[in-house]
């Protein structure tokens, strides 16, 4: 029985590339670089704004790295104003969240993105109090793919590991749900694609967040 399920948040339940590319090309400006087009950055985030960062900086020129150390306040400052730039849930999302909600199923979110962005952005589109726990990075707690961000919401849940479901679009999403013993599901309409999730053979690989109800959940 499901009675858990734990979402990432970029690339599966908010469309945020163009807030990332937008503060990330802003940031690679300040040092003469960039930009970045949208498809390349889709493979630069995942792993946390530091390594969003380093990829692009690298991808730009800066092969060792000069400006890494330097860009990190100035993404930091600049993506707090520009985090929510055209930031919309994907289509049939809001549709699921609310079935699941109906069924008494409690959902999460879990995201590499800073913590009080992750709690601007779902709060933005879907509105204050409407997940039951929202996690971003945050202090002590290491980023995905570690399994201690899992851990802490099944714990405050009591809820076990085979009784939840993981949703994300990345490799590193696919280690994390595996890697805490989730269900894991791959979303294709995110970052990466099907070729991607299905190396890691997560339980399930879905198109739509309405196979959830038609495939997952009959």
């Amino acid at each position: 029985m499901i009675r858990c399920c734990i979402f990432d948040l970029d690339g599966t339940l908010l469309d945020t590339l163009k807030a990332l590319t937008y503060t990330t090309n802003l940031v690679l400006e300040h040092f003469g670089l960039g930009p970045v087009d949208e498809e390349h950055m889709k493979h630069f985030v995942g792993d946390g704004y530091r390594m969003q960062l380093e990829r692009a900086l690298r991808y730009c020129g800066d092969e060792k790295l000069e400006h890494l150390e330097e860009s990190f306040p100035i993404y930091t400052d600049l993506f707090a104003k520009h985090c929510l730039h055209q930031v919309k849930a994907y289509e049939g999302i809001l549709e699921l969240l609310e079935e699941l909600k109906a069924r008494g199923i409690r959902i999460a979110v879990l995201s590499n993105k800073p913590h009080a962005r992750t709690v601007e952005n779902i709060e933005a589109v879907f509105g204050k109090g409407y997940f039951d726990d929202i996690a971003g990075e945050q202090p002590g707690i290491p980023k995905k793919p570690d399994p201690a961000g899992v851990q802490r919401i099944l714990e405050n849940f009591g809820v076990k590991p085979e009784e939840c479901l993981y949703f994300g679009d990345t490799n590193t999403d696919m280690k994390t749900g595996l890697g805490a013993g989730l269900i894991t599901v791959g979303v294709t309409w995110g970052f990466r694609g099907r070729e991607e999730l299905e190396a890691f053979c997560p339980q399930f690989v879905i198109d739509h967040p309405r196979e959830v109800i038609e495939k997952i959940l009959k």
